[in-house]
């Protein structure tokens, strides 16, 4: 294993993720330093062969690469406080929830201390931590990223560096998490119809992967449609799905199930409607999420 393979990592936070992160890079022979708020937490890495840090002082200064999974980046923030003085020259990487905004400030905060940036997220629950197909993005400086990217891809086999702004991965954080409870809702109400009906939720899978994978095969076509402004291709439109408002609302009270979720969406059908959208493909809807209705 190589000197860049090994290089010397700390861990802030020490909640699923951080402790899935702390493992893997052990197991690939990295030193690695852990910190939490909660000390005890980090007992069961300590006999794994990890550091573990009195305070947060002394775990930013035991490695060059400093990788916080701290719930956000306020709670980064607070917590890198006392630590100000011992980040110049090292380099941090947040793979924290949190908005582009705050990736912003925190690549402020962390540049102004004499500290390199990377913000990262990764798109995979813990137990995928580690694994060839585990997906991690970064934005920020490319050289930066390139130093480290052996390191980074202990945690995941599928590193993408988005671009040099530090806030890309909180973006697509955000525009591609955009997607889960949606989709779970729709997936929790079909489940709430089938089992009405005394039918298992598990014999409802199948169909619903087919489905998502169906999804999964036009998203390509709605991307072109939105990059493109033309909203022809598609061959679902906002009418057709006006037109089934109804029949969802029976089904969903034919079966006693709440549909109140839907209201959102349907008043957007309805402007998408009222605003001359009815013949073109559902995708047009994105020129009204472009302009949000007043309050």
């Amino acid at each position: 294993m190589s000197d860049i393979e090994r290089t010397p990592v700390t861990v802030l936070g020490l909640g699923s993720m951080g402790r899935a992160l702390a493992e893997a890079f052990l197991a690939a022979g990295h030193p690695t330093t852990v910190w939490n708020r909660t000390p005890g937490k980090a007992a069961p890495l300590v006999a794994a062969g990890a550091t573990q840090a009195a305070d947060i002082e002394q775990a930013v200064a035991a490695s060059p690469l400093v990788v916080s999974v701290l719930t956000t980046f306020s709670a980064t923030l607070q917590a890198l406080g006392p630590a100000s003085d011992v980040l110049s020259g090292r380099t941090l990487v947040t793979l924290n929830s949190g908005n582009p905004a705050g990736a912003r400030a925190m690549a402020d905060w962390a540049v102004a201390r004499g500290a390199r940036f990377l913000g990262g997220a990764i798109k995979d629950v813990p137990a995928a931590v580690g694994k060839p197909g585990t997906l991690l993005y970064f934005g920020g400086d490319r050289a930066l990223y390139d130093e480290y990217e052996s390191t980074l891809q202990v945690l995941g086999g599928h590193t993408v560096h988005l671009g040099p702004e530090p806030d890309l991965a909180a973006l697509y954080e955000s525009a591609v998490g955009a997607t889960l409870l949606p989709a779970l809702l729709g997936f929790f109400e079909g489940a709430a119809m089938i089992t009405a009906r005394g039918i298992k939720a598990a014999d409802m899978v199948p169909y619903s992967v087919k489905w998502l994978q169906m999804i999964e095969s036009i998203l390509p076509v709605l991307a072109d449609e939105i990059d493109n402004a033309d909203y022809t291709r598609l061959g679902s439109s906002v009418g057709l799905f006006y037109e089934g408002l109804a029949n969802e609302m029976a089904n969903g009270a034919d079966a006693g199930v709440d549909l109140s979720w839907h209201r959102p969406m349907n008043e957007l059908l309805q402007r998408a409607m009222d605003a001359g959208y009815g013949q073109q493909s559902i995708t047009a809807l994105i020129e009204l999420l472009r302009t949000p209705a007043p309050a």
